[in-house]
């Protein structure tokens, strides 16, 4: 079966046509254009602001005219990861998609379900001649995955609808009334190379891959491994050894991705191979026993590399090493509020140390602000201490929860009709849109939802077939139930 064949067509249809697009955050010129010639083809009024944001309107279906008009949004832009052994270029390529059981998967890269299912429901109902709805605007942002600059730059003039559904919640139990802010933190800074040894007569790549990854935040509290901090802990296991020296380090990727793979390089006398390899089945065996839940692909691979000239001064590598134990990474507090939820974390998503410069980058998340920043100040206070230059950019604020909102109520009601059970009412650690709409916005209703989508941000990521017939079934039942204007 194709996926243009699955139920409901006209979003797989749109699904597969938007997956044929490259869509990196922060290059979304061909899918702007891409949505923009979409709404333009149905006759309809559509916009594009000055930062790409783009605005489709449509008239409501006869019979709903006097309902309060909707913002159905979702954003563009999609994470770009793939597995290291894929060949694949993220600029050139549409998504290679397959069809596993009730499940739609990628082969070797994300998948684009987050956000792209959100984006091709919503095109299904503007192009439909058959769907109910009242006023609809079409909000579709950019590059929220790599800083919301989108929803940050959108005009506090551009809207008029009074309710917002939100699809981009990646669990079809939840209703999403709240979620968390972020903070990006990005480290330079630089340390003084040496003339390797010429007794140091091997180099070796040691690459730490098959971590299970995961999305930064929703996936943060089931503690998986992060590549970036496995590395620092396997290389601080032989780094003071006298003979070896630390070439380099990379390792890591995008802000909002668990980091899954990344390698380092020593340089080091043969005579030390055998005290290396001995530290390292230490290490590993203590690392696989740890993570043999959560990352059981888990692998170390040593390979003889070719042996650079420079090397990092031993002091400076000790230093890198003690700077990146000390960063928090992982959960920081859970919420005292409501159970389960995780308040604060920090996602260490990048490191690099290469030819006399390093650089790390992190993701913080609060659904408390002053936490946020406090956890930001105590991360930056780590890397200041051995003189790196430390910036705080991208700050967005949380979405704080309005549990009475009628449309709460509304789909609420609605969810246990339809499906036998209540909806888990929630707020969630991911970062949503909603926080800064709501901002440029006050008093208007927000909510968000969406399919079962797993493994976003990572190569493994999938979006179940069944779940996403259930979320169309409840986005149009939605759209039938807005209250009218008076």
């Amino acid at each position: 079966m194709e996926i243009t064949d699955l139920e409901p067509k006209a979003l797989w249809k749109n699904f597969t046509e938007l997956n044929s697009v490259p869509r990196p955050s922060k290059k979304e010129e061909r899918v702007i254009e891409f949505v923009k010639s979409f709404g333009e083809g149905l006759g309809l009024k559509t916009s594009v602001d000055e930062i790409g944001n783009v605005i489709i309107v449509k008239k409501a279906t006869p019979g709903l005219e006097d309902r309060v008009p909707v913002v159905l949004q979702s954003h563009l832009d999609m994470v770009h990861q793939k597995n290291a052994d894929t060949d694949f270029d993220f600029d050139k390529e549409g998504i290679h998609m397959m069809l596993d059981g009730d499940w739609v998967k990628a082969e070797g890269t994300t998948l684009g379900a987050d956000n792209g299912i959100g984006v091709a429901a919503i095109m299904g109902i503007l192009a439909s001649d058959n769907i109910p709805h009242p006023d609809i605007e079409a909000l579709f942002t950019i590059d929220e995955e790599t800083g919301m600059t989108g929803a940050s730059g959108l005009s506090r003039n551009a809207l008029h609808g009074k309710i917002l559904l939100n699809l981009d919640t990646e669990d079809d139990m939840e209703l999403t009334i709240g979620c968390a802010g972020g903070i990006d933190i990005m480290v330079d800074g630089s340390y003084k190379e040496l003339d390797r040894p010429a007794d140091q007569d091997r180099a070796r790549s040691i690459k730490v891959h098959g971590l299970t990854g995961g999305h930064s935040g929703m996936d943060i509290h089931l503690g998986r491994g992060n590549s970036n901090k496995i590395l620092n802990r396997i290389l601080a296991s032989i780094i003071d050894m006298d003979g070896l020296s630390l070439a380099s380090i990379d390792s890591g990727g995008l802000r909002n991705a668990i980091p899954r793979e990344g390698q380092v390089v020593i340089t080091y006398r043969s005579d030390l191979e055998e005290k290396i390899n001995a530290a390292l089945r230490v290490v590993v065996e203590e690392l696989k026993h740890e993570f043999s839940k959560t990352d059981p692909n888990f692998q170390l691979t040593l390979t003889d590399c070719e042996l650079p000239d420079r090397v990092a001064d031993p002091s400076s590598a000790s230093d890198f090493s003690k700077a990146i134990y000390a960063c928090q990474n992982g959960i920081f507090r859970m919420s005292p509020d409501m159970e389960g939820l995780v308040q604060t974390s920090n996602n260490l998503a990048r490191m690099l140390v290469k030819e006399g410069k390093f650089n790390v980058q992190c993701l913080t998340r609060s659904s408390v602000d002053s936490e946020k920043m406090e956890l930001a100040r105590t991360i930056r206070a780590a890397f200041e201490l051995m003189s790196a230059n430390v910036v705080f950019s991208g700050s967005y604020p949380g979405w704080t929860p309005v549990p009475e909102a009628g449309i709460v109520s509304i789909m609420g009601q609605l969810y246990k009709k339809k499906f036998g059970k209540e909806a888990l009412v929630n707020a969630c650690h991911a970062g949503l849109e909603c926080g800064i709409i709501g901002s440029k916005y006050p008093g208007m209703e927000m909510i968000s939802f969406g399919p079962n989508i797993r493994g976003a941000h990572s190569p493994d990521e999938k979006v179940q077939v069944s779940s996403v017939q259930k979320f169309w079934s409840l986005l149009l039942d939605t759209l039938l139930l807005i209250p009218s204007k008076n």
